[in-house]
């Protein structure tokens, strides 16, 4: 029998978190997995992937970061939020949270887009045992794909931070383009950099010492190979293993940005990915491989640690 429980989960810093468990009476306690978001999506959109790991097993988290979805606050206008905060507390308090109170649990994470970021921000990432990416990068406007670049970088970089100025907030439901987003995450993605801000903050990905696998989309105009590996840079203290899907190798004409998360790919892409989080198979043909890099010190963790 398959089980979804709402509840609340406070981020690090105490802010209330609408979340969701998906979970069935064949549980095993010892596997979870957390769910990131894409920007200005809701959790509810990964409800059925978060069925589908809980038919296999897992106790599935999903949950809206503060400012998206049932984490929004009354007024979006006053709320203070950058995607650093999306990181630093809200995923670290969902993984304070499931330490807590499944401190044997072997902890999956699965990241669409920029959820594939926010582990790097956590000061608990050292605690993850196994990582799967779906199109994640930092939204860094040269890495588009180059038939949509100048018109993403219109939309997203030019008419996003504009809107952002004349609503104080980015009101992007009213645009028909994503959720609403805070000021502080619109601006932050509208004026991204070549690395990862805030400064020194890059010192935290190199905590992550997990086995990652990353999924990019040939017709992903965010997330190219270009994108996926800047941000694999980052996790330089993992092995990090990149793989590409083409439409075609699924009879398909397009796949894009969103759609590995639709239930169509239930017993496709979707059985893939359990078969990396159960035991690290990797299905499909690696594109490109990055070894754990040995610059990786004791005393840059430590100074991590204390950021």
């Amino acid at each position: 029998m398959q089980i979804e429980s709402p509840t609340r989960i406070a981020a690090a810093d105490g802010y209330s978190l609408a979340a969701t468990l998906y979970y069935s009476d064949r549980l095993q306690p010892q596997r979870v997995a957390i769910i990131n978001c894409a920007t200005g999506v809701k959790a509810s959109y990964y409800a059925r992937y978060g069925r589908f790991l809980a038919a296999h097993g897992y106790l599935a988290i999903t949950y809206d970061y503060r400012g998206i979805g049932a984490s929004r606050p009354c007024s979006l206008r006053r709320l203070k939020a950058n995607k650093f905060d999306w990181g630093s507390k809200d995923f670290e308090g969902i993984m304070q949270w499931v330490l807590k109170n499944f401190p044997d649990a072997r902890i999956a994470v699965v990241g669409h887009s920029i959820g594939g970021v926010l582990p790097g921000f956590s000061a608990s990432a050292g605690r993850i045992d196994r990582m799967l990416t779906v199109a994640a990068q930092f939204a860094y406007w040269r890495d588009y794909a180059a038939r949509a670049r100048y018109r993403m970088l219109l939309k997203w970089h030019l008419l996003m931070p504009l809107a952002t100025a004349l609503a104080g907030y980015f009101p992007g439901r009213r645009l028909g383009w994503l959720e609403d987003l805070p000021a502080g995450v619109a601006y932050e993605w509208a004026f991204r950099r070549a690395q990862l801000e805030p400064a020194g903050a890059g010192r935290l990905f190199a905590q992550l010492r997990c086995p990652l696998l990353a999924y990019s989309i040939s017709d992903d105009d965010f997330g190219t190979p270009a994108a996926v590996l800047r941000l694999l840079r980052h996790y330089r203290g993992s092995e990090r293993t990149h793989v590409v899907v083409r439409p075609e190798q699924l009879a398909l004409a397009a796949i894009g940005h969103f759609a590995f998360f639709h239930e169509r790919f239930s017993s496709s892409l979707w059985l893939e990915s359990l078969a990396w989080l159960n035991d690290g198979t990797i299905v499909r043909e690696t594109a490109d491989f990055l070894p754990p890099e040995t610059a990786v010190d004791e005393s840059a963790r430590l100074s991590a640690l204390q950021f």
